[in-house]
């Protein structure tokens, strides 16, 4: 009998995504259809992703790192609500206003999403830290490129290439 290696990477190639959506919402919304159709996420998923975005953004303003970069935004549930444990990136064809985490009452136009799947709740910080130190340790000029890729596959491979598991 074969033994299957645990596959450890936070990416999978069906959970990497671009959407010409204009909300935060419609765009939540058309990737939790897809994420739920491959099993990454429960049915409760959308409506809790929603709600905790209300109470908790995530939106994270880059101009600290460069002022050359996009904001992004990093939404994320409780593990109840999925069934993996995987980043899936999102980029965004138009920026779409996310409060920001930092200062909530502060708006933030947005171009990229690290949605968080975390199924283990030791792990949610500890991959919310993985991002922001991919976000602060990763050449500007390289995180330029990544919010201007507009294919899946590109954002898979650079995200296997430049992400480093902890």
């Amino acid at each position: 009998m074969v033994h299957m290696t645990v596959a450890t990477s936070l990416f999978a190639p069906d959970a990497v995504f671009t959407s010409d959506k204009t909300s935060k919402e419609e765009v939540l919304k058309e990737v939790y259809g897809k994420l739920l159709k491959a099993g990454y996420v429960k049915g409760n998923f959308l409506s809790h992703i929603i709600e905790r975005e209300e109470h908790y953004p995530t939106g994270i303003d880059t101009s600290p790192i460069s002022k050359e970069l996009p904001n992004v935004a990093i939404p994320h549930t409780e593990g109840e609500f999925v069934n993996a444990r995987l980043i899936v990136p999102i980029a965004l064809k138009h920026p779409i206003k996310f409060q920001n985490m930092i200062a909530p009452d502060e708006s933030l136009e947005v171009k990229f999403l690290f949605m968080i799947l975390n199924n283990d709740p030791e792990g949610q910080a500890n991959v919310l830290a993985q991002i922001m130190g991919f976000l602060s340790t990763t050449p500007v000029k390289d995180l330029i490129r990544l919010f201007n890729l507009t294919s899946s596959k590109e954002i898979f491979d650079f995200m296997s290439e430049n992400f480093k598991q902890e």
